[in-house]
């Protein structure tokens, strides 16, 4: 790889919002961590500012966001986010999937009725989210470096994360952005269509949740049968997302989204695959070729943080000078990395 393919994520600086606003706008709706409103987004990149700037390594409410740069342009490709604990200034809510059992002695039957209960089981949990990659790169490969750097930022920077981490998908819409999920609830209670509902949450946050959603168990089988199947499925776009995360470790326990039912997947962060095999370090040389293991790496903390693909030597100690020259890596630099 020459330094003209190089890619690689960076943190994320407030000078970037011109960059994250046109792949704000390329999204569809229904991208919460995302919104295509500038105030917004200048608001999440200064959060992410004042997040890599605090000094404390406990979790409390910090944003991380991370993007995909080309090294030799400086082009942004794509986002990814995370954040070190939900539930620090409200609560944290989820629809989890129950099934009552019930039997009836003069029937001589069983019955079996699933509800959609409320929950805030993951309040203290850290998150991984945001993850967006621009349409023209998405056949690269590159949606991989970006999602998995996420968990070698936490390997890298562990006291600042939970012990358990989850990931939202976008759940089922349809053409025009709509969610049948939301249309059958959400909307019977807030008198909001379902884009309204997602803007005003992506900007404003979920409180009004708590604040007008009703507590008590909602069963599955008085809602339409579109909102039913669309429990607990992701949008077509996030299936490849859904994949990757199993791949790591993340699993579905019958959690969904408030919103549009999209699944709530989760993992203990040190039992994901990319964070349990991650190796450290020292490159002790540069050379001109590697036939090594294709891997990805990491170096730097904080905002000196990066993550790249590249071929390590089988020791572990040796980049291709045309990839670390690029990146400012020279002997001496400790690196963290895990096979791709």
């Amino acid at each position: 790889m020459t330094e003209a393919g190089l890619w690689r994520v960076r943190p994320a600086r407030r000078d970037d919002l011109p960059a994250v606003m046109a792949l704000a706008r390329l999204t569809g709706g229904g991208f919460t961590n995302l919104p295509p409103d500038e105030a917004a987004l200048a608001r999440r990149l200064d959060w992410s500012a004042r997040s890599f700037a605090r000094h404390e390594d406990a979790p409390h409410n910090e944003l991380y966001l991370l993007l995909l740069e080309e090294v030799a342009t400086g082009r942004i490709g794509g986002t990814a986010m995370l954040f070190s604990r939900v539930g620090a200034e409200w609560p944290f809510y989820s629809y989890k999937l129950c099934t009552l059992t019930q039997t009836s002695r003069e029937l001589d039957r069983t019955f079996r009725t699933q509800f959609l209960s409320l929950t805030t089981d993951f309040d203290g949990a850290s998150e991984v989210g945001g993850l967006f990659l621009h349409p023209d790169l998405r056949s690269s490969g590159l949606g991989r470096l970006l999602a998995r750097s996420r968990y070698l930022f936490m390997a890298q920077h562990r006291p600042r994360f939970g012990r358990q981490v989850l990931a939202e998908l976008r759940g089922v819409m349809d053409a025009d952005g709509n969610s049948p999920f939301w249309d059958a609830l959400g909307a019977r209670f807030f008198g909001l269509s379902f884009p309204e509902a997602d803007q005003f949450n992506a900007i404003h946050g979920n409180q009004f949740i708590a604040d007008l959603m009703p507590k008590n168990p909602i069963y599955t089988a008085l809602l339409p049968e579109a909102a039913r199947a669309a429990i607990g499925q992701p949008h077509t776009s996030g299936r490849g997302a859904l994949a990757m995360l199993e791949a790591e470790g993340f699993a579905f326990d019958n959690y969904v989204d408030i919103f549009d039912g999209g699944p709530t997947v989760a993992a203990r962060i040190d039992d994901l695959k990319t964070v349990r095999g991650a190796r450290e370090a020292d490159i002790t040389a540069l050379t001109d070729d590697i036939e090594g293991t294709p891997s990805l790496v990491a170096t730097g903390r904080l905002t000196g943080f990066q993550a790249f693909c590249a071929s390590l030597a089988d020791d572990g100690h040796s980049l291709p000078a045309a990839i670390a020259q690029p990146l400012g890596i020279a002997p001496g630099t400790r690196i963290r990395h895990v096979a791709c």
